[in-house]
């Protein structure tokens, strides 16, 4: 299955192409309404306001096997402690050898932002992104599909 945190997500319709590609379900979780295709492998799921929900009900169900799409790290983390594929929108791949660089490298900024040192936040997402992400998600299904999950 595929999970995408889906609040601020700009892949949405990249996954959809290729998870009906590969006809796995997708659950598009988040905090508030949104339109997702009539199709009975994408199941939309509102989760409410509360803070962290959407990240709550993807990590509570994520294991070997899925796929988590998500740019929020401590997320990533949980999913892949679960033994999930996190993969970022912009093609960042989030395995055991790197969530713990991206869970340092996110502590610092956000320190950094609190004391003013970094107000800018992150680059516009672009097209080379989209193209990134595209692949990483097309290599993740074919890894799981290879090892039988």
């Amino acid at each position: 299955m595929i999970y995408i945190d889906a609040d601020a997500c700009p892949v949405k319709d990249e996954v959809y192409r290729v998870a009906h590609r590969h006809g796995i379900k997708v659950f598009v979780v988040s905090n508030a309404f949104m339109m997702v295709p009539r199709d009975p492998m994408i199941e939309r799921v509102v989760v409410g306001q509360a803070l962290d929900a959407a990240d709550d009900w993807i990590a509570e169900r994520a294991g070997p096997g899925d796929v988590v799409v998500t740019a929020d790290v401590p997320l990533a983390h949980r999913a892949v402690k679960a033994g999930a594929c996190a993969i970022a929108p912009t093609g960042r791949v989030f395995d055991e050898a790197s969530i713990g660089m991206a869970i340092a490298t996110r502590d610092l900024l956000q320190e950094l932002r609190a004391s003013g040192e970094v107000t800018g936040g992150p680059k516009p997402f672009s097209a080379r992104d989209r193209s990134a992400f595209l692949s990483a998600l097309d290599q993740a299904l074919r890894r799981i599909r290879r090892a039988g999950r």
